[in-house]
């Protein structure tokens, strides 16, 4: 059979795919990227960002540019496949995230950090900034952290449980207003149907899962698989005799942590202890 010969010569990589396009797009109708900017409103450093691979942007400045450029969709649906490529992970987490996107629901315990479906922009750079990224490939997985975000949003978002250790809670941001921030969103993605958010209070002492955050998935086979993380590594636990430990061992948090009712207040008291920002 002879080679297949390649027709564009464009790159196969969702990403790269995109910013091509984007540049190809900007390039053929002559503008700079400062008028491109001035023309639709945006500070233009943001669609440069996005020309090099730095950012994805969002779906509507997408959109914006695909009415400018006269292509209809085309953009929107590079930015889709862009969002969605799990090569932006790195190599040990492609696994786990492809079971995650097919997964029928989440049951998740955090023991130090929020979990990444609900982290904000501000929250997933200092998180990790802290794990040693940075420069390009810290932005990458930012916006990397936020596309995962879209898994609990939509009609069809699988049900999804998280119950947050206090000290998740008693650890804040640096950055006060981006503490605040990603308060008010936990709050906000509290009140979404099929999203239960439960604090196990520092008073519930010791338990199985001191020392590992863990997300328990179910497949569309009723098969249910385990993820486990703590400062240094990751694992995916697939044995179904260490899946059943690990969910004992939940199952004795669940028992010991605060109602939604009470948590979604512990969360409020938290936000009312977080200095506002003066100039507001």
């Amino acid at each position: 059979m002879p080679t297949r010969r390649v027709v564009t010569g464009r790159s196969k990589e969702p990403r790269a795919r995109f910013a091509e396009e984007l540049r190809s797009l900007r390039t053929r109708r002559g503008d700079s990227l400062r008028q491109l900017g001035e023309r639709l409103g945006w500070d233009w450093s943001l669609f440069g960002k996005m020309e090099n691979g730095e950012s994805l942007g969002g779906p509507e400045m997408v959109q914006a540019l695909d009415q400018y450029y006269g292509t209809p969709g085309l953009l929107l649906a590079l930015w889709e496949l862009a969002v969605s490529d799990q090569t932006q992970f790195r190599e040990r987490y492609r696994r786990y995230m492809a079971l995650e996107a097919e997964a029928t629901s989440l049951w998740h315990f955090a023991v130090s950090v929020l979990p990444g479906l609900l982290q904000t922009p501000g929250y997933a750079r200092e998180v990790l900034a802290a794990g040693g990224l940075k420069g390009e490939e810290l932005g990458q997985q930012v916006e990397a952290r936020m596309g995962r975000r879209e898994l609990l949003a939509g009609e069809d978002a699988p049900p999804f449980r998280t119950i947050l250790s206090e000290a998740v809670l008693r650890t804040p941001l640096r950055d006060a207003g981006e503490w605040r921030r990603q308060l008010e969103y936990l709050g906000e993605v509290g009140e979404r149907d099929g999203v239960t958010i439960q604090v196990l209070p520092q008073s519930a002492g010791l338990h199985g899962l001191v020392g590992s955050a863990v997300m328990f998935l179910r497949l569309p086979d009723g098969r249910p698989v385990a993820y486990t993380e703590n400062t240094y590594r990751g694992e995916l636990v697939e044995e179904n005799t260490r899946v059943e430990r690990l969910q004992r061992a939940y199952d004795v948090v669940r028992d010991r942590a605060l109602s939604p009712a009470e948590s979604r207040k512990f969360v409020l008291r938290i936000l009312e202890e977080v200095p506002c920002d003066p100039s507001t």
